[in-house]
């Protein structure tokens, strides 16, 4: 048995925190549909004019593209110490970031993510460099919280070992 500090914090093993997978406004495709989707904002009887003209005749492309997603895309993984991305098709891992080179997320909004209510995280080092890109992440502003979160836990955590490491 392993003696942990932090009740539940494994600091020798990696475990999974969260995991999301993108919407289809992670593309150009589902992009031009959330634009075509916004394009007419009036509404009739509670109904938005665009919603009906559009997305009702678009909504098996959208199906499609959101299979596809699923199938051939990708996926975001969040541990207690890395954030990666992974491919769906071949399950294997595309990038990674150490959480201790994590210094600022942000979240932006591309033309046609509001409609799906998602967004790009963008990821930088303390030199202000993007070190990651999270595309089309669906309600973005929570994922982004997890990822602050979990790299300020991974700091707390880091101290505290090396203050029980100090102590021998």
């Amino acid at each position: 048995m392993s003696v942990q500090p932090i009740a539940g914090v494994s600091p020798r093993s990696e475990s999974v925190v969260t995991t999301e997978h993108p919407s289809i406004a992670a593309g150009m495709p589902g992009q031009a549909l959330g634009t075509l989707y916004e394009c007419v904002p009036m509404r009739i009887f509670g109904l938005t004019i665009s919603h009906l003209l559009f997305a009702l005749p678009t909504a098996p492309l959208a199906v499609g593209l959101y299979v596809l997603q699923r199938l051939a895309g990708e996926y975001f993984v969040l541990t207690n110490r890395s954030l990666q991305i992974w491919a769906a098709r071949s399950g294997r891992r595309v990038s990674s970031v150490d959480l201790s080179q994590v210094a600022e997320t942000e979240v932006t909004q591309a033309p046609g993510q509001r409609f799906f209510k998602a967004g790009d995280i963008l990821v930088r080092n303390a030199s202000g460099e993007i070190i990651q890109r999270l595309r089309g992440v669906p309600d973005a502003s929570s994922f982004c919280n997890a990822i602050q979160r979990t790299v300020e836990s991974r700091r707390l955590v880091k101290s505290a070992m090396a203050t029980i490491e100090a102590r021998g």
